[in-house]
């Protein structure tokens, strides 16, 4: 970290309201784009995003070496991604939440990608992929995303994943093999008019994503002649994300903390709320506001 950051963090930990609020507006949206392409699909990215930075926030005492907060943090956030998971034993294993619980699934993370990116081509085709991911490919997905994008080192992704250097390799070179696998899936399905043995094997499909239906349709149009040019001239996916950015963060959390000024906040949707889960402030600061007063 430089300087500045690290007299920051120390500020932070000291109590100065200031410092901290610095904080909040400075990594929010990096724990942002984390958990929300780790928990695509789900309703919860807000309150997953909103602990992780109480945590953060409230547990500056624990964190011996300042130089090291951002990886601290990116390692706060994964672990917060796991518990998530494991506190919700109803979870489907193939990724995405019950549709019951999206009420727009057209209005997922991955929309909010391409949207806010303005993402076209292959860009747009990626991120499309990630929703065919499953819950622990989509949370290697989410760190490595940010690494090729320069936001992350890999350094920062091991320590977040509790891995070795060469096991994190091995990690990540899985879900890109996932993910291309995806990206052809969705090709396959974007043809038109679509392949009639294609159409005929996913006549029964819901039409939500998961691993298990990838496994189908990827297995039907690598042996497909109509279907077989899916995984043709494919970008290689980390060259389509490098500098690609962070997703602006948006609703709700823009004036969570009481500071939305430095957020470059966006009016909240009316009726739109979002819950704190208890006072959130580390001992010695000043209250702040969960919601906007």
């Amino acid at each position: 970290m430089k300087s500045e950051s690290v007299a920051v963090v120390e500020a932070a930990r000291a109590g100065d309201p200031a410092a901290q609020d610095e904080l909040v507006a400075t990594y929010l949206p990096l724990v942002y784009n984390i958990v929300g392409r780790a928990l695509n699909g789900s309703t919860d990215v807000d309150d997953v995003v909103q602990e992780s930075m109480l945590r953060v926030i409230n547990g500056l005492d624990e964190l011996r070496d300042s130089t090291r907060f951002r990886s601290w943090l990116v390692a706060i956030t994964t672990n917060q991604i796991r518990s998530h998971w494991r506190d919700r034993p109803e979870a489907p294993v193939s990724g995405l939440q019950e549709v019951v619980e999206v009420p727009d699934p057209r209005a997922d993370f991955v929309d909010l990608t391409i949207v806010r990116l303005g993402l076209q081509g292959q860009r747009k085709e990626v991120a499309e992929a990630t929703r065919w991911l499953d819950e622990g490919e989509q949370t290697v997905l989410s760190l490595w995303w940010l690494e090729a994008a320069g936001e992350l080192t890999r350094a920062e992704v091991a320590a977040a994943l509790e891995l070795s250097p060469q096991h994190t390799a091995v990690r990540v070179q899985r879900t890109k093999e996932q993910l291309d696998t995806a990206r052809g899936v969705v090709r396959a399905l974007a043809a038109a008019p679509r392949c009639r043995e294609l159409a005929e094997l996913t006549a029964p499909w819901d039409g939500i994503p998961s691993a298990l239906w990838r496994k189908r349709i990827a297995r039907h149009a690598r042996n497909c002649a109509a279907c077989g040019g899916a995984w043709s001239a494919l970008v290689p996916a980390e060259g389509l994300l490098v500098g690609l950015g962070l997703v602006p963060v948006t609703g709700a959390l823009l004036s969570w903390w009481g500071g939305g000024a430095l957020l470059n906040a966006e009016p909240v949707a009316a009726g739109h709320s979002i819950s704190t889960g208890g006072g959130h402030r580390a001992t010695g600061g000043g209250g702040h506001r969960a919601t906007p007063g």
